[in-house]
């Protein structure tokens, strides 16, 4: 069964072109609910406008803590 946490992002313009160019590999954030959670960069590359990165996020995992997508809500 499929889980889903969310959490919020706001990330410059300048720390956004790291995870851009691959210099930061991992993104670690705090779910809504409290939880740590550390995924792979490039998962949020989609989402990098000219501002940087900003919004609600919602990621979903399988059964195995395998990570199936991520979107904004």
């Amino acid at each position: 069964m499929a889980k889903a946490l969310h959490f919020y992002l706001n990330i410059s313009r300048e720390e956004a072109l790291r995870y851009y160019q691959g210099t930061a590999r991992a993104v670690i954030v705090t779910t809504i609910d409290g939880q740590k959670l550390q995924f792979p960069a490039e998962h949020i590359r989609p989402f990098i406008d000219q501002k940087g990165i900003s919004g609600q996020f919602s990621i979903e995992f399988d059964s195995n803590n395998k990570l199936i997508g991520l979107k904004r809500i």
